[in-house]
């Protein structure tokens, strides 16, 4: 019996790793395209989210740079807050632009009616909130969207900027096995 630390048995290891490697990378991923609404709001009795510090404590602007929110926002088939609500985008965003005017978002959608009942979508990126559109990183995913790599593109349905409420539709768009 050959011995596999033998260097020339050994050498031979990485062509049978060859194949291996072909597979995994050509193997065939499903694309997804999804879209839906993230309502989010930071004041009214459905607010959805809060500040949790900034330079003023929790009562500190998101439009203040440094300032990090928590949120916990409904996730809507349609634009309409009356929509079917299919989700909730739970993480986090902090004003990371020094004139105020750029988040940096890290959240989850969480799928809770559906087709996608039970799985996730790992969503980072910037949100410069003053452009109409700003792609950002799907960057994981569980369930049905288990080994997830996406993108998605952020457009501002409504912004009401004195009440610090928006409704963000969001176009994504994911390869997985």
């Amino acid at each position: 019996m050959p011995n596999l630390l033998n260097f020339p048995s050994t050498s031979f290891l990485p062509l049978l790793a060859l194949p291996i490697l072909y597979w995994a990378f050509n193997f065939p991923r499903r694309q997804t395209k999804l879209t839906f609404y993230v309502h989010d709001y930071l004041t009214g009795e459905d607010a959805s989210a809060v500040t949790v510090a900034g330079k003023d404590g929790h009562t500190t602007s998101i439009l203040h740079f440094g300032t990090l929110l928590a949120v916990d926002d409904p996730v809507t088939q349609g634009p309409d807050p009356n929509s079917k609500e299919i989700g909730r985008a739970q993480g986090m965003y902090i004003n990371s632009q020094l004139d105020g005017k750029g988040l940096h978002l890290v959240f989850s959608v969480i799928f809770t009616e559906g087709a996608y009942k039970g799985s996730t979508l790992e969503i980072q990126g910037a949100d410069l909130f003053a452009m109409k559109e700003r792609e950002f990183s799907v960057v994981s995913g569980t369930g049905y969207f288990r080994f997830v790599k996406g993108y998605g593109i952020m457009t501002t349905e409504m912004l009401d900027i004195p009440n610090l409420r928006a409704i963000l539709k969001l176009d994504i768009t994911v390869k997985h096995f």
